[in-house]
C-alpha cells in the first residue's frame, strides 16, 4: 500500500470506524510533549480529577476508597492534588480481580472492552479498557516511532505471537496488517528453517521501522549472523523497536551489528497499556500525558529521583475500568535529568522487567515464553502459575488456584500446552499454596531447561 494512502485514508478510516480517537490525541500528544514540566504537571491533574470523578460516580469499589481516605469532596470538587492522591492505598492486581464487577464502567463511551494480561507476571488479569485507553496506546507508539522519523503508514516488520490456527478474525487481521503496511513474522515459531525464511522476507519488504519481543529480535539476529548474513542491508531500516521484556547491553548490541540500525526499548504492560518510550539519544521518556507516575519503596513511601522503586501508576485514560495507584511489580528510576532535544515528558533511568525463557520443541523451534503464557492466561481460576520445561516432550506446570478453578480448567491447560508444543508433550499440572521467587530472588513464569544452539545460547541472560 502507498504510505501515504495508508497513513492518511485507511489508517484513519480504521480507527474512526472503531469509534477510537487515536489521531486527534497524536495531535494532542505532538504539542503537549513541547510543554513545560510544570504545565505538563498540571495537565496531568487536570486528568487526573476527571479521571476521579468518573471513577466516584461509575465504580462503586473505588468511590469506597475515596471514602475511606476522606477524598469524597475533593474528587466531587475535582481539586485532588498529587498529596491528596497519596492519602489512597494503593491498588493491586488482586483488587482488580476479586473486585471486577465493582471497577467497570459498562457505560463508558465507546464501550468497556474485555482483555486480559499477557500473564508475564504469572498472575494473569481480566480487565476492561476503553477507546480512549486503546488510541493513547497508539497514538503514543505513533508518537514514539515519529521521534526516529518514522510516520504512520510506512512499512513495519513485527515479530510477534500468533495464534495456532488462523480463524476468520485472525485473517481479516493479516489483511488489515497489510493494508497498514504492516508485516507479521510469529515469533511463537521460530525453527532455524523458519528464521531464514524471516531474513528472506524483511529483505523483500525492506520495512523502514522492526518491531518485537527484545529476546526474539535479539535471537532472530544472532541467527544471522550463525548464517553469515550479517548485515542484514535493509536499505530504509530507520529503528529497531523492543518490547514485552528488558533489552540487555548484548542483546542491544547483536541487534544493533546486524540490522544496521539504532535500537529504541519501549515499556508497557497491558493492563497499563503502552508507558514509555526510548528516545534518540538515549532517553527513556515517559508517556506523561497518560500515566501519572509514583515510584515507591517497599514501605510505599516515595523515593527520590535517582533512587530505584517500585513503578505505582495511575492510568489517566483508563475511565472503563480505572487503574488508580496500581502497583505494577516492575522496579523503575526516575531520571535527575531532562530530555536534552528539550521535551517536558519525565525521563526514566532504569526500568527492570520480568524475565522469561524460550521454550524449544523437539523439532528444534524455538518459541518465545509468550506462547506458553498465552495458554495459561485464557484459564479462569489462576491466581498465579509457573511453567517449567524439563526436556522438549515434558512441561510441568505449577498453579496457585482461585475460586474459579475447576477441573475442565487442567484440561484446558493441558490441551492448550499440547497444542502448542505437540499432542505428544507430557504435560502435568500441580496445584500448589504459593510459587516462591528463585534462589536470585528474581520471579521467573518461564523456565527451560532445554539448551539452545551454542551460538543462540549467548542471547540468554
Amino acid at each position: 500500500m502507498n504510505p501515504w494512502i495508508a497513513r492518511h485514508l485507511v489508517y484513519p478510516l480504521q480507527e474512526f470506524a472503531c469509534k477510537r480517537p487515536t489521531f486527534s490525541y497524536l495531535a494532542a500528544l505532538e504539542k503537549s510533549q513541547w510543554m513545560s514540566r510544570r504545565d505538563l504537571e498540571a495537565l496531568q491533574l487536570e486528568k487526573l480529577n476527571r479521571l476521579l470523578s468518573n471513577a466516584q460516580k461509575h465504580c462503586p469499589w473505588h468511590a469506597r476508597r475515596f471514602d475511606s481516605a476522606g477524598l469524597g469532596s475533593a474528587v466531587r470538587n475535582l481539586s485532588v492534588d498529587l498529596d491528596g492522591l497519596r492519602r489512597l492505598p494503593t491498588m493491586s492486581k488482586q483488587d482488580a480481580r476479586t473486585n471486577l464487577s465493582d471497577l467497570v464502567w459498562s457505560g463508558v463511551p465507546g464501550g468497556a472492552h474485555k482483555y486480559n494480561t499477557g500473564g508475564s507476571s504469572g498472575s494473569p488479569l481480566i480487565f476492561y479498557f476503553g477507546r480512549d485507553r486503546q488510541a493513547s496506546d497508539a497514538a503514543g507508539r505513533m508518537r514514539a516511532r515519529q521521534w526516529w522519523g518514522v510516520a504512520p503508514g510506512e512499512r513495519e516488520a513485527y515479530l510477534w505471537g500468533a495464534p495456532v490456527e488462523l480463524n476468520k478474525t485472525d485473517r481479516i487481521k493479516t489483511l488489515r496488517d497489510r493494508l497498514l503496511n504492516q508485516l507479521v513474522l510469529n515469533a511463537f515459531a521460530m525453527s532455524a528453517s523458519r528464521m531464514d525464511e524471516y531474513l528472506e522476507a524483511l529483505l523483500a519488504w525492506n520495512p523502514v521501522c522492526v518491531y518485537g519481543y527484545a529476546s526474539s529480535v535479539a535471537l532472530l539476529a544472532a541467527h544471522a549472523e550463525a548464517r553469515g548474513r550479517a548485515p542484514l542491508r535493509l536499505q530504509h531500516l530507520k529503528v529497531v523497536c523492543t518490547t514485552g521484556e528488558p533489552l540487555y547491553p548484548h542483546q542491544r548490541e547483536v541487534i544493533r551489528r546486524v540490522f544496521g540500525a539504532p535500537v529504541a526499548n519501549e515499556f508497557g504492560s497491558r493492563d497499563i497499556g503502552f508507558t514509555a518510550h526510548e528516545a534518540p539519544g538515549g532517553a527513556m521518556l515517559l508517556m506523561s500525558e497518560s500515566h501519572l507516575l509514583e515510584v515507591l519503596d517497599a514501605d510505599g513511601h516515595p523515593v527520590a529521583p535517582g533512587t530505584s522503586g517500585e513503578a505505582v501508576i495511575t492510568g489517566l485514560t483508563s475511565h472503563a475500568q480505572p487503574f488508580i495507584r496500581y502497583r505494577t511489580g516492575d522496579i523503575v528510576k526516575l531520571s535527575t535529568q531532562s530530555d536534552p532535544a528539550g521535551r517536558g515528558l519525565h525521563r526514566l533511568d532504569d526500568v527492570t522487567g520480568r524475565q522469561t525463557d524460550f521454550v524449544v520443541t523437539k523439532d528444534g523451534t524455538i518459541m518465545h515464553a509468550l506462547a506458553v503464557i498465552y495458554v495459561l492466561r485464557a484459564v479462569e481460576g489462576i491466581e498465579q502459575f509457573k511453567c517449567i520445561q524439563h526436556s522438549p516432550l515434558e512441561m510441568e506446570v505449577l498453579v496457585v488456584a482461585g475460586a474459579r478453578w475447576d477441573d475442565p480448567a487442567e484440561a484446558a491447560i493441558v490441551a492448550g500446552l499440547q497444542a502448542r508444543l505437540g499432542e505428544d508433550v507430557r504435560v502435568w499440572v500441580r496445584k500448589v499454596e504459593d510459587i516462591p521467587p528463585e534462589l536470585s530472588g528474581k520471579h521467573r513464569y518461564v523456565v527451560s531447561h532445554v539448551k539452545l544452539a551454542p551460538e543462540l545460547a549467548p542471547l540468554i541472560p
